[in-house]
Formats: structure tokens, C-alpha cells, sequence
């Protein structure tokens, strides 16, 4: 019988209809004690695995039917429902010894309840350094990449993480301090694309009571105590003054997470269904005046956001209500230089575009041979392309992908990306087109055009050079040969 704690985690899988029933779930594990609570409880609850100590019998699994619900009378209750397929560590390369601890731990772990273990490591000060962000942005950005590229070695559609709703809390505040919008202040979501997180009403006390009570070790991160870091602040600080203050004001922060989520949800699908936005094309983004200026102010500072961020701006919660004003205005014209993006506000326009002239159009097409390297001359970069055959798949980077040799079909072509190109990115459901995930990625609109897109014989696009490989190129048997692709040198890039 599955523990009292698991029993509500597995009610909030079904109740928040977090994964399927022919999901296959991976669990994203650093060491910690949420992590590794999360990874014992499913361990729990996946049909397909079992815990000795925690009296469950694969041969005979008994489900529990408060938290799955009754059987159809068809299935038997050996048979086997959504999967438990591996455990996926990141190593930040951050703590030196510490790292190489923690990842031995999870390996350890891992071996314990008979699961692969997909370990990566990422290099995020060379990120940070590159990008001028803080290590903070630039550990979440690289570790929720090496964490798609892992779901699809290990064939996960699911890859679960440990936040609760401590971490709900916590972020919820921190937002709101910093001036966040109601989009920030949703915070943590239950489930967003690949992810989910099952814990989100469960406190990290519960969570580390459940190891205490079975014996389990963890691993204690020592950046937790660098108070340079705001979140870190804020727990040490601000959350046990709440808890001391206000009882239950940690789920009440969540709780109003949850329903701010809901709020937004709404909002932002009103916006999408506005007939405001006149076109989106290569050279920025036009909306119609009127039809903005009319609009309720919630809806139109979402329609404003979309269209600054549909022409590679990062606005602000500020530059969206001062554009929203402009155009409210009765101003004939007007003009808004913001983070890099122009507003031009005319008679029944409103338009968006980079704060800089026009560059010209690039256009190019080069063969890269397998093994070898091209030079593309309009944006002074080089690709390489060599063969490689290990029993292990190599870490990818932005600028390096790692491809299954036998779903790539030589000779490779390096070409600027056309209209209506299309693909799969990695571990997404489906395709989509190429001009939406580079919106997506937040790639400024004036290097879109000369990002190297690489496609196969057959004309498939088989990489986005420094965005993402294919989803159906992905390695899945590194031992029967792989191809590496190196965007060695960047231009305009």
C-alpha cells in the first residue's frame, strides 16, 4: 500500500490531469531532499516500479483506488499504466567536489531503484558570461535545456520536478516585489509543455519528515546559504516571519498562484482572439490604433506585450502601459524607444520594429560535407561537421548538436531559413513553424534571417544552428555513430 504522502500525490496527478495513463515520465533530480522525495514517491506509485521497503509488489500491484480511481473491469491489476523511465541529473559545473557528490548520489540512487540516470553538465558561467545575465538565469535556461534533450534519450513525454509549494510562495513574493504583472505573479505552473510538478501542494517539512521517517539520505546544496542571492534572502528572511505571523500564508500565496494563473489564462486568450494585429513580418509588427485604444486595459496590455515581444523585445511592465497610453492618446503621431525596440504611433497605426535602420536582407546557401566545415561569408560564420561513434551521447550546447547518424541523409545543406519552413524541435508534440520558434526563443527579429538553418539530403531541417536540433534526429543509440555539428564562430550572430 502506497504511503499516505504518495496517496495525495498521486490524487493531485489525476485530479490536475498532470500526465496519462501511457505517459512516460522522468523525474528531473539534483540531490536535494525535494528531488529526492519526489523521485522515492513515484517510485511508489509508478506500476512499473517498486520499493521493497515500501511493501509494494510489482507481481501483485495493488493500485490504490482513492488516488487512481476503480479499474475498468478489463485491465488486470498487474498491468502496467503510465511509466517511471529514468531520473535526469544536471550538473551547473557551480560547486566543484560538491557537484560531482551530488551527481554520484543521484547515479547511486538511481542504480538503487534500478533506473537509468541521463547526467549531463552545462557550462553556466561561460553562458552567464557570453549572454550578461545573472548565474541564476542562466542555470534555469541551460538546466530546462539539458533537461529536454534528456526526456528524448530516455523517451520520456513527461519530466516531473520537485517544486512545492514553498517554491510557490517564494516566487510569488519575489514577483512581486520586483513589479511583476499578473502573468508573473502566476508563477510556478502545474504543468507547462513537457513539465510537470506533482508537489505543488505539498510543504518541503512533509517532504523531508517523509525521508526522515524512511531513513533516506539527501544532499544539502551550500549556495542555499549565500544570501547574495535574492531568493535565498527572501526564505532565510521574509518566509519564516510569515509563518510565525500569518499560519497558512504560505498556501494562501500559493492558492492565489493558482488562481492568478486561472485569471491569465483567460485574459491572454481574449487577446489572442482580438482582431488588432494587422501583420507580423520580418520587419516588425503593426496593430491597428483604434481597435487597440478601445479595448479593455487588461486586453490591450496583452496585445501590446505579444506584439513587442513578436518583434524581439523584453518589455517591461512600464513599456507596456506607456505604449497602451500613446496609442490611447489623442496625439496624431508619437514616437518610444524601449529596451532596444522602436514604437512608431501614427494616425490609425501602431508600429514595432528594432531601434536601429534596417539591415539588408541576407540570403545564403552552402553544401556541408560530412565530415568537413563551410564558411558562411554574409554573417562570418563557420560550420563543422565530423563523425563520431561512442557507447555515450556527448553533451549539446546551443552551438553544438549532437545527431543519430542514421536519421541524417548526407550531403548536409547550410541555408538561410524561407517561408513556411517547418519542423519539430526537440521534444516537442508536434511540429511547428521555424518563424514561431524563433519567436519563442526570444531571437531578436533583425538576426533571425541569418541564422544558419541545416538541412539533410531530402531537404528536412535537421538543426537550428544555436537554437535546436530536430526532435527525430535526436540520438537515441549513440554506439551505432552520431554526427556533431559546431557553430565554431559567430558573427552578427
Amino acid at each position: 500500500m502506497a504511503s499516505p504522502l504518495a496517496r495525495r500525490v498521486a490524487r493531485a496527478i489525476r485530479r490536475r490531469g498532470l500526465w496519462r495513463d501511457d505517459d512516460r515520465v522522468a523525474v528531473a533530480i539534483s540531490g536535494g531532499p525535494d528531488s529526492v522525495a519526489l523521485t522515492l514517491l513515484l517510485a511508489e506509485l509508478a506500476p512499473n516500479k517498486a520499493l521493497p521497503n515500501f511493501e509494494l509488489r510489482t507481481s501483485n500491484f495493488e493500485v490504490d483506488r482513492d488516488a487512481f480511481g476503480a479499474l475498468d473491469s478489463s485491465e488486470t491489476r498487474s498491468k502496467a499504466r503510465w511509466q517511471l523511465v529514468g531520473l535526469i541529473h544536471v550538473d551547473h559545473q557551480l560547486r566543484g567536489a560538491e557537484s560531482d557528490a551530488d551527481a554520484a548520489f543521484c547515479a547511486a540512487l538511481a542504480a538503487r531503484l534500478d533506473l537509468p540516470i541521463d547526467r549531463t553538465s552545462v557550462d553556466v558561467t561561460s553562458h552567464a558570461a557570453r549572454e550578461r545575465r545573472s548565474l541564476e538565469a542562466s542555470a534555469r535556461e541551460l538546466r530546462y535545456g539539458a533537461f529536454a534533450a534528456a526526456a528524448a534519450r530516455l523517451d520520456a513525454t513527461v519530466v516531473v520536478t520537485g517544486h512545492t509549494s514553498d517554491d510557490q510562495a517564494e516566487t510569488v513574493l519575489l514577483r512581486l516585489l520586483r513589479g511583476a504583472t499578473m502573468r508573473g505573479v502566476s508563477a510556478i505552473r502545474w504543468r507547462r509543455g513537457l513539465y510537470a510538478r506533482p508537489l505543488l501542494e505539498c510543504r518541503r517539512a512533509e517532504l523531508r519528515a517523509y525521508l526522515a521517517e524512511r531513513d533516506e539520505a539527501f544532499r544539502e546544496d551550500s549556495s542555499n546559504a549565500d544570501e547574495t542571492i535574492p531568493r535565498n534572502r527572501l526564505r532565510r528572511a521574509l518566509m519564516p516571519a510569515i509563518e510565525e505571523m500569518w499560519p497558512g500564508g504560505v498556501q494562501a500565496l500559493a492558492r492565489f498562484a493558482e488562481l492568478a494563473a486561472d485569471d491569465e489564462a483567460l485574459l491572454a486568450k481574449m487577446a489572442e482572439d482580438c482582431d488588432v494585429r494587422v501583420r507580423s513580418a520580418a520587419d516588425g509588427v503593426e496593430l491597428k490604433r483604434g481597435p487597440l485604444a478601445a479595448l479593455p486595459a487588461p486586453i490591450a496590455r496583452r496585445v501590446v506585450r505579444a506584439g513587442l515581444e513578436a518583434a524581439g523585445g523584453r518589455p517591461a511592465a512600464r513599456d507596456v502601459e506607456a505604449v497602451r497610453r500613446l496609442a490611447a492618446s489623442s496625439k496624431q503621431r508619437g514616437r518610444l524607444t524601449l529596451h532596444g525596440v522602436r514604437v512608431d504611433v501614427e494616425a490609425g497605426r501602431v508600429r514595432v520594429g528594432l531601434n536601429r535602420p534596417s539591415e539588408p536582407h541576407v540570403t545564403f546557401a552552402y553544401e556541408l560535407p560530412v565530415p568537413g566545415d563551410v564558411e558562411i561569408l554574409e554573417t562570418r560564420t563557420r560550420l563543422r561537421a565530423s563523425l563520431l561513434t561512442s557507447p555515450e551521447r556527448p553533451a549539446g550546447t546551443p552551438d553544438v548538436a549532437v545527431l543519430q547518424a542514421s536519421a541524417v541523409a548526407a550531403p548536409l545543406t547550410v541555408r538561410t531559413r524561407r517561408p513556411g519552413d517547418r519542423f519539430r524541435p526537440l521534444g516537442a508534440p508536434g511540429s511547428k513553424t521555424l518563424q514561431d520558434l524563433l519567436v519563442d526563443r526570444k531571437v531578436p527579429l533583425m538576426q533571425r534571417q541569418a541564422v544558419p538553418v541545416v538541412t539533410d539530403r531530402d531537404g528536412r531541417i535537421v538543426w537550428v544552428a544555436g537554437v535546436e536540433i530536430a526532435h527525430d534526429c535526436r540520438v537515441t543509440r549513440p554506439e551505432d555513430g552520431m554526427v556533431k555539428l559546431e557553430l565554431v564562430t559567430k558573427g552578427i550572430l
